[in-house]
């Protein structure tokens, strides 16, 4: 057993959320490995009976899908996607049910769109359904809706919905378990001088290059998004391991604090739960760009942002709206909660507080965005 950070981060990690990609849990596609989801249970079993709080978000339901239907390759068609996703997940939900019970746990399935968690309500409904559930010792077992998805609101792939969750319940750690051994510097299968990766700062740059694209044609996800999965999950403090998911008690030894896989170090302390929210959103309706003395400003001295360092506004979106702020090279810089809609903000933009009234026959804010409803993001 190695020493070092791992043992301190996720051995001492008490909330833990567990990912399990589509070609681990299909056997690449050739239906439920219920083998495979059985040890994972067993070890799930083992965390809480240490009392941890473990959450599940698993793949699986649309390659689940095409194995019942007989389908060779992935659908193309939503329609086709939702369908198999709605005869898959039956299949999947009964098999984690089954599983969990064996090992004496009770397990409750969760279905999520971006919508639920882009809209404040039903995201302090969700993180309280989860919690409720983990203070009742129960299981969530969390997939994508893919049965009512599109491309408007999807996540993209359950690496992304994984650090999402993490940041939901404001997880200690997210496992990602995958088909291959962790991150290597290249890809080993076509590189042969490829570097294992075994720590890493989550959110470094030089991580996105060497992650690849996807692997599977099983699955939507690859190591790249294990990478920028991390790096969201860093922004409530939550530190990733990925690691082989077939490894013999994968989880009972990474949170026993064994090196294995790659570990991706969280460098910051837990945000607030608010901004987290505001910093989690994966679809804007709109953004403003700003002069490079208001961007000073909010990086340097935690500023709001005020509409006379506004220099444009893109979008239509309502008060209240998250929406992006960009710098004088049309990068984003942060986001925050709107104070007026875009139709506003483009009368009031360049100008000071005092014209407001005269500007919108009324005075709401003298900000665009507060900063108490900013966060940075790069």
């Amino acid at each position: 057993m190695a020493t070092g950070i791992f043992p301190s981060l996720l051995r001492h990690a008490r909330r833990v959320v567990v990912k399990v990609g589509s070609s681990l849990v299909t056997n690449d596609g050739r239906g439920l490995d219920e083998r495979a989801i059985g040890e994972w249970c067993r070890q799930m079993a083992l965390l809480v009976h240490d009392k941890r709080e473990v959450i599940m978000v698993s793949s699986g339901a649309i390659a689940e899908g095409m194995k019942r239907l007989g389908w060779v390759q992935r659908p193309r068609e939503i329609n086709d996607l939702q369908a198999a996703a709605a005869v898959g997940q039956m299949g999947l939900a009964q098999m984690y049910e089954t599983k969990l019970r064996e090992n004496g746990l009770r397990s409750a399935q969760v279905l999520l769109t971006h919508a639920d968690l882009a809209d404040r309500e039903r995201y302090l409904n969700a993180r309280s359904t989860l919690l409720t559930l983990l203070k009742l010792g129960v299981v969530p077992v969390i997939n994508e809706n893919d049965t009512v998805v599109n491309d408007e609101i999807k996540f993209g792939d359950n690496d992304t919905l994984g650090a999402l969750v993490a940041n939901l319940v404001e997880a200690d750690a997210l496992l990602i378990l995958t088909d291959q051994k962790g991150l290597y510097s290249a890809d080993p299968r076509r590189d042969p001088a490829a570097r294992f990766v075994e720590q890493a700062n989550a959110g470094d740059p030089a991580l996105e290059a060497m992650a690849g694209g996807a692997g599977s044609s099983i699955g939507r996800g690859g190591m790249i998004t294990k990478i920028l999965a991390a790096k969201r999950a860093a922004g409530s403090g939550a530190s990733t391991a990925i690691a082989w998911g077939r490894e013999p008690d994968v989880l009972v030894r990474l949170c026993a604090g064994e090196l294995i896989g790659t570990l991706l170090v969280a460098q910051t302390l837990k945000t607030q739960a608010r901004k987290q929210w505001i910093a989690d959103h994966l679809q804007l309706r709109g953004s403003v760009t700003v002069d490079a003395g208001a961007a000073d400003k909010l990086r340097e001295e935690g500023k709001s942002l005020l509409p006379i360092g506004m220099t444009g506004v893109d979008g239509d979106f309502s008060r209240g709206d998250v929406i992006a702020i960009r710098d004088v090279a049309g990068v984003e810089m942060a986001r925050g909660l709107a104070n007026y809609a875009s139709a506003e903000a483009r009368l009031i933009c360049r100008k000071p507080s005092a014209e407001f009234e005269k500007l919108l026959g009324y005075l709401a804010e003298p900000e665009m965005v507060h900063r108490d409803n900013l966060v940075l993001t790069r």
